[in-house]
C-alpha cells in the first residue's frame, strides 16, 4: 500500500492566499472610492502596479518571492494644492520562499496604465538592498488587457477540460511537494 502524498506547510499557503483574496476584494471594492487625484496618481493603482511591477524586478535579481503587498498613500501636499506635484509614498511587506523578510519603500511621482511607475523605490530581502530604482516595470509593454469573464462553478472530478473560472490576484506562493518512498 502506497503512502498518500502530503503537502508541507499547508496552513502558510492557506494563510497567504486568504489574505491576499481579502486584500484583492478590499482592492476591488476601494477603487471606485478612490478617485485619481492631480497629476493622475490614484493610490489604489500605484499600490497595485509596484505590487506587480516589484515581484518581477525582485524575481529577476533572483528573490523567490513568496507574497508581497502593496499600499500607497497620496502626501497631503498633492491633496491641498493642485499646482503640488502628486506623489505617493509607499509600503511593501512580504515575504521570500524561505521565509526572509521583503520591503520595498520609496516615493511615486507616477504611474503609467498598470505598467509602471517612476519615483525612487529601494527593495530589500532580509536587510539586504537589493535594488534601488528610479523606474519599477515596463512602461512600453502593451496596455494590460480587461477581459471579464463571468465566474462559474469548478468543474466536477474528471471533467477534463472544463472551462475554469478567470481569477486575478497578485501573489505568489511557492508550493513544495514530497512523497513517502
Amino acid at each position: 500500500m502506497t503512502a498518500p502524498l502530503r503537502l508541507l506547510c499547508l496552513p502558510r499557503p492557506l494563510r497567504a492566499l486568504t489574505a491576499s483574496v481579502c486584500a484583492a476584494l478590499t482592492a476591488f471594492g476601494l477603487v471606485a472610492c478612490d478617485p485619481g487625484r492631480s497629476g493622475g496618481l490614484s493610490a489604489m493603482a500605484v499600490s497595485y502596479t509596484t505590487d506587480r511591477a516589484g515581484t518581477r524586478a525582485l524575481e529577476e535579481e533572483g528573490v523567490r518571492v513568496h507574497w508581497l503587498s502593496c499600499s500607497a498613500r497620496l502626501n497631503s501636499a498633492t491633496r491641498a494644492s493642485p499646482s503640488a506635484r502628486a506623489a505617493a509614498g509607499v509600503d511593501c511587506e512580504g515575504e521570500t520562499g524561505d521565509g526572509a523578510r521583503i520591503t520595498i519603500t520609496g516615493t511615486v511621482t507616477q504611474e503609467i496604465g498598470g505598467r509602471c511607475v517612476h519615483g525612487d523605490l529601494t527593495a530589500k530581502s532580509d536587510g539586504r538592498r537589493v535594488f534601488r530604482a528610479y523606474v519599477l516595470g515596463d512602461c512600453n509593454a502593451p496596455l494590460p488587457t480587461t477581459t471579464r469573464t463571468p465566474w462559474s462553478f469548478p468543474p466536477a472530478p474528471g471533467a477534463g477540460g472544463a472551462p475554469r473560472p478567470t481569477v486575478t490576484v497578485t501573489v505568489t506562493v511557492t508550493e513544495t511537494r514530497t512523497s513517502a518512498g
